[in-house]
């Protein structure tokens, strides 16, 4: 059985858990021979000779990092588990600023401070320190308290961000677009392979689409306030989206020709950046939008323009 992705494309800094998984020549050697076929723990061990007990250790390692899928299957003397590789294909990407573009002017905006939005249920609010309004309410997307929210989430539609256009203002020509933010899609409870198309758009451009790999609870996120049940979302994966002249890419990964030639600075007095997932979307799995007191990051939505040297 081949796996169901065929390509994991990871940053070298946001998954150390998955290069820590994949630096042992034993491991390896288990991903190799579960390209092919589903397998159990012992046949894994006949497989690689190896005892019972160090190939279990070290699947379970795999299965931690997301690496490999299991299923408990019901065998002649009581339930085995069946392993299989979830991609047959990893790349690493390093991901370093261009050298001819200076460190540029950035803006944070909270996640609460939208200025347009229209979600559907099930949705909501939290700030550090409670729930905003009700949950799955989108009427509560209007609750002054959202400008201290610190997750919100949505199953479809949007929200939208106004920053101000600093191109404006300077006596360079931007270079780039750098949009930062920490995302997971959305499931009741939590599913780390529940997938969802996010797309960004600007100043009412589509920009382009990141499919989020799952909604995750194995463990709390960094920032994540003790209050919050741990059935609850815990963290999201730090996007980073960057459009260029060459077009738009999402940590590096090209997504769309979109350039900022399109984007249009100069005729807008403000940066309108949207978030949402489209009704029609392949993967429609909702979104969380992590910021300041919740996830693995503590940083808010991030605009950053760049400019020549």
């Amino acid at each position: 059985m081949r796996p169901k992705d065929p390509c994991l494309v990871i940053n070298a800094l946001e998954h150390r858990d998955i290069l820590l998984a994949l630096g042992s020549e034993i491991r390896i050697s288990i991903l190799n021979i579960l390209i092919e076929k589903q397998l159990n723990i012992n046949e894994i061990a006949q497989a690689l000779q190896l005892p019972q007990s160090t190939v279990a250790t070290n699947v379970a390692l795999l299965e931690k990092a997301g690496l490999i899928e299991t299923e408990i299957m019901s065998a002649k003397k009581g339930n085995q588990k069946l392993c299989r590789a979830a991609y047959n294909e990893i790349l690493v990407q390093f991901v370093q600023p261009a050298s001819d573009i200076d460190s540029g002017i950035e803006v944070e905006m909270p996640i609460g401070l939208f200025t347009n939005f229209n979600v559907t249920a099930p949705c909501g609010l939290c700030s550090p320190t409670g729930i905003i309004g009700f949950l799955d309410v989108p009427d509560s997307f209007l609750n002054p308290e959202r400008m201290s929210a610190g997750l919100l989430w949505f199953e479809t539609g949007f929200v939208e961000y106004q920053f101000p256009n600093n191109s404006l203002y300077a006596d360079k020509p931007v270079q780039a677009l750098e949009l930062s933010v920490e995302l997971s899609s959305e499931t009741p409870g939590t599913n780390a392979n529940w997938q969802s198309d996010i797309t960004l758009w600007v100043n009412s451009l589509e920009v382009g689409t990141w499919t989020s790999p799952g909604d995750f609870g194995d463990r709390r996120g960094k920032y994540t306030p003790p209050w919050w049940k741990l059935e609850g979302s815990q963290y999201g994966l730090l996007k980073r989206w960057l459009i260029t002249e060459e077009g738009a890419f999402v940590d590096g990964v090209q997504v769309s020709p979109v350039t900022l030639e399109d984007l249009k600075l100069k005729n807008h007095h403000s940066i309108r950046v949207r978030l949402g997932v489209k009704e029609d979307a392949v993967h429609p799995g909702g979104i969380n939008i992590f910021g300041r007191g919740f996830g693995n990051h503590n940083q808010a939505i991030k605009l950053r323009l760049f400019f020549a040297r």
